[in-house]
């Protein structure tokens, strides 16, 4: 009696069970149906997709090939027109030259004015064939500015220490000078020498007149002494 109790309890639970297995894939196969309504195989052949991307009539039309010989007429005509522009051009440049050159007046030289002498100018002094003369006497930038030559018609060249060189006015007093040009040697019948001596206009107060004095170095034999030089204003 237990026996047949025990089996029939067994069956009914197996029942059970696959009547609840069945719902269950009942039920999950009509969710998934129902999930996959509207979704449908991507269409994976070529020639579909070849056709689908075809373009319109108002698209089909084609790119116009050119010749090759219509290519080479038409870079021929562009450096043809190119060749003539810049012709042109050159041309034009060239008359702008010429009518320059034809409007501008011939330049001629400026003419040198020959420097004349001061009143009193030059004053010179000569020993053994060497010359010192003063030509012009000069004020410029605060400086007295004494345009000064010097010439040796000797047979002996002759140097000269401009240190030496001794500036004094006609009250006796001793003014500093610089000297600019000046050659430290005299060739033996040289050419002319220019130099200047510039002495500062404040030494010059109430001075009419100065001397300069220079001797030869080292020997000191030449005795070159320029007086009476007028330097007033």
């Amino acid at each position: 009696m237990k026996l047949n109790s025990t089996v029939l309890l067994t069956l009914i639970l197996l029942t059970l069970m696959l009547g609840a297995g069945s719902v269950s894939a009942f039920l999950g196969f009509n969710l998934g149906s129902s999930a996959l309504k509207g979704i449908t195989t991507p269409d994976g052949r070529p020639t579909t997709k070849f056709a689908s991307n075809k373009p319109t009539n108002s698209q089909q039309a084609g790119v116009a090939l050119l010749k090759e010989e219509d290519i080479l007429k038409i870079v021929k005509a562009r450096i043809e027109g190119k060749t003539k522009a810049a012709k042109s051009e050159k041309l034009e440049e060239d008359d702008e030259e010429t009518n320059d050159t034809q409007q501008k007046p011939e330049e001629k030289p400026p003419e040198v004015a020959e420097e004349k002498p001061l009143p009193g100018f030059p004053v010179a002094a000569e020993s053994d064939g060497v010359t010192l003369s003063v030509q012009s006497a000069s004020y410029s930038g605060g400086d007295l500015l004494l345009k000064v030559k010097m010439q040796n018609k000797g047979k002996d060249s002759v140097r000269f220490l401009y240190s030496f060189l001794d500036v004094t006015d006609d009250k006796g007093r001793t003014l500093s000078a610089s000297t600019e040009g000046l050659p430290a040697e005299l060739p033996a019948n040289g050419p002319t020498f220019t130099g200047t001596i510039s002495i500062p206009t404040a030494l010059l107060d109430e001075v009419q007149k100065i001397s300069l004095a220079l001797t030869d170095y080292p020997a000191q034999k030449l005795k070159l002494e320029v007086s009476d030089i007028p330097v007033e204003r």
